[in-house]
């Protein structure tokens, strides 16, 4: 449920918990911030024994407020906050933000069971409030730059200090600075659900550590797209290895920041890095918005020193740059004769000023159907020399006349992270060209415009078959965890395989080689024989697997090795007995995978696969389910689906459908099942060269 908070962020009356009438307190510096900036809103200080704080005048008790209060600030410690948010809900406080940090467990946990049941609005706690800067309201305990003023870009962070850095920062006007914080109830989709309808904002930015509810934030990343405005996410904390204690090899290469990619993309949702690169992204976006459209680039300039840098620092972020077609080569040789009409344009190539029309150029690249967008590198610093800043008058002049017909994004990028110009700046943005410091935070800000098309994701009906397959499914699951398992038994993985329509090898699992010897018939040879043991994750690496075996003799003889490399390498393991297994032979190796990322599902993986799988590292990642196309995009990504196209005719050229139903058959594994069987690996899946038949012969499922 997304709740409305707008008496949060238009507050007609706030009661402010925790001035002071002696000494300064954080309440005291929301007070100034209001009244020093002619707050509209009634201010009411709670405090038991002072008539007034700030020339206001107070009550002694959040029991005596008027009726109707939309908005508290409560300045109280963590120990104190749980009673005041019961005190304001009891007297019909529509919302509140606590400031408060520090929280005991106790105390925290007592907040958080009342912040979730509460139906009062709560921001925080250990928060800095929230600026509404196109309706002057500072709910903000400290001191605010001078440097921010009204416009329409609104930041959501779960940081204060992301904030305060942001807005020392911005060039560009601010619509609103909300600082969740802990998020006890209300979470940054709160707030840009609203964002996504107000007036005054046209892009909104987020930092964010975590997303709890996943679903919520997708449907209000999806209002603001859908209400015409533009979103960027700077994500922080990437760098933690979430999967590394995983026994899988698909999940112990992957990790939290993995799992936050895929879902921002199959969301829509674009991204940045840092904090420059993010204010580049709003400053573009508020004058450009987001469009759909692949983000095909082109680049001019008049230095092709510069340009040349730019493409390669475009190249390194994501971003595609465009092939002139022949008409925009013929007609920028026409109108700027002498001028080398290839991406990137460097006008300075052409000494002879009068021989070269950098508007007309500019038009010919923007009315080609190809190109989606232009950058214009141009040295715009703050200490350029007055003769150097007389030189580019020319060429600023250009290329802000082209921008007066454009009807595509023309964006100025000075190529340093140097302050910019005040009077370029001033010239550049009267026409409608935003100009931003740093080729890298330039170059992403512009990819930032195009937007991602969100993953159309079908999900599977389901059906009287679909619900008794994850029944018989989760049985075998259940049957299986005897003896505190943490992994499934071999004959176990196979049947639920089975379930899903994954082809697998016949096998069976033997107590001992006598019983083997007996029951080989079943299977045949030639054989792979494995060893089966809860204790034991990768069977190959201890010596527990044995290939090649031709007749009952070499049986017995493979299972005395193994038990025997077993009892070396891992003298506590208890081998359950041994799988007898069809070998299978193929021409290329596949590793298959999946691993559950709550909250956000399950991630599947497919790649190079066989013994060295972690070290080729060629793995390409979808969220659960994926479609039969989705998988062979992910395959068509990877060093494998570069084979299986026949690179170098290493192998004939392989029909990939085979393996990318199984791989979306797994995906549905994973969906139906993801939240008991937390790791799966098919390692190796074979695969026979040109038919592309898939056979998956070694499994593993770990379960939580």
């Amino acid at each position: 449920m997304t709740r409305d908070v707008s008496s949060l962020i238009r507050p007609a009356t706030i009661a402010v918990i925790g001035a002071s009438a002696t000494k300064r307190a954080q309440g005291n510096a929301v007070i100034d911030n209001l009244l020093s900036r002619d707050c509209a809103s009634r201010i009411i200080p709670v405090h038991r024994s002072a008539g007034t704080i700030q020339g206001l005048a107070t009550v002694a008790a959040i029991e005596d407020l008027p009726d109707g209060v939309d908005l508290a600030v409560a300045s109280v410690p963590a120990g104190a906050a749980a009673e005041t948010a019961r005190a304001l809900e009891a007297r019909g406080v529509k919302s509140a933000i606590f400031f408060a940090s520090g929280f005991s467990q106790a105390d925290g946990e007592a907040f958080r069971a009342l912040a979730a049941a509460s139906a009062m609005n709560i921001q925080g706690p250990n928060c800095m409030g929230l600026i509404n800067l196109n309706d002057a309201l500072f709910l903000y305990p400290a001191t605010t730059s001078s440097k921010i003023r009204a416009g329409r870009v609104a930041f959501v962070a779960q940081s204060g200090s992301a904030a305060i850095t942001l807005m020392n920062s911005a060039e560009f006007g601010i619509s609103k600075i909300i600082t969740v914080g802990s998020e006890f109830q209300l979470t940054a989709a709160d707030y840009m659900g609203w964002l996504a309808t107000d007036d005054d904002t046209a892009a909104i930015g987020v930092v964010l550590e975590a997303i709890k509810d996943p679903d919520a934030f997708a449907r209000a990343a999806r209002r603001i797209r859908d209400n015409g405005k533009s979103l960027v996410i700077l994500k922080v904390g990437n760098s933690e290895v979430g999967s590394a204690a995983t026994l899988a090899h698909t999940g112990s290469m992957t990790n939290d920041a993995d799992t936050y990619r895929l879902y921002f993309e199959a969301n829509g949702i674009a991204t940045v890095d840092d904090y420059d690169e993010l204010n580049a992204s709003l400053e573009i976006l508020s004058r450009h918005g987001q469009r759909h459209g692949t983000g095909r680039l082109a680049i001019v300039g008049i230095s092709g020193g510069q340009t040349a840098l730019a493409c390669d620092v475009a190249a390194a972020a994501g971003i595609e740059l465009a092939r002139f077609s022949d008409a925009v080569v013929a007609q920028v040789g026409r109108v700027s004769p002498g001028t080398l009409a290839q991406n990137p344009i460097d006008f300075g190539s052409v000494v002879d000023e009068a021989a070269r029309d950098i508007a007309g150029s500019i038009k010919a690249v923007l009315d080609d159907d190809g190109i989606d967008m232009l950058a214009v590198i141009q040295d715009c610093q703050a200490g350029l020399h007055p003769k150097s800043l007389e030189s580019y008058t020319t060429p600023i002049d250009a290329y802000c006349r082209s921008a007066q017909a454009a009807s595509k994004p023309i964006v100025a990028i000075s190529p340093t992270s140097e302050e910019i110009h005040p009077g370029i700046r001033a010239k550049f943005e009267s026409h409608g060209i935003p100009v931003v410091s740093g080729l890298r935070e330039g170059l992403v800000g512009l990819r930032t415009i195009a937007r991602p098309r969100p993953s159309a994701r079908t999900e599977s009906s389901q059906t009287p078959g679909t619900v008794a397959r994850r029944t018989r499914a989760l049985d075998l699951i259940r049957d299986g965890l005897t003896g505190g398992r943490s992994q499934l038994a071999p004959d176990t993985c196979l049947q639920i395989l089975a379930a899903y329509g994954i082809p697998t090898p016949p096998s069976l699992v033997v107590r001992n080689a006598a019983e083997a010897v007996q029951r080989v018939a079943e299977v045949g040879f030639p054989l792979a024989v494995k060893v089966a043991s809860k204790d034991i994750a990768h069977r190959s690496e201890l010596g527990g697997v044995v290939l090649g075996v031709t007749d009952a003799d070499g049986l017995t003889a493979a299972i005395a090795r193994i038990a025997k490399s077993v009892a070396a390498a891992a003298p506590k393991a208890v081998i359950d007995g041994y799988e007898l297994q069809r070998e299978i032979r193929g021409d290329l190796e596949a590793v298959i995978g999946f691993v559950a990322s709550p909250p956000f599902g399950v991630k599947v993986m497919v790649g190079t696969g066989g013994t060295l799988v972690e070290l080729t590292g060629d793995l390409a990642m979808g969220l659960a389910p994926l479609t039969v196309a989705d998988a062979q995009d992910l395959i068509a990504s990877t060093r494998l689906g570069t084979r299986l196209d026949g690179y170098r005719n290493l192998i004939a050229r392989t029909d990939t459908r085979p393996l990318a139903e199984l791989v979306a058959n797994l995906s549905l594994m994973a969906r139906d099942l993801g939240d008991r069987i937390t790791g799966c690996d098919l390692n190796p899946v074979m695969i026979r060269a040109g038919s592309g038949d898939v056979v998956a012969v070694d499994v593993l499922m770990t379960v939580g």
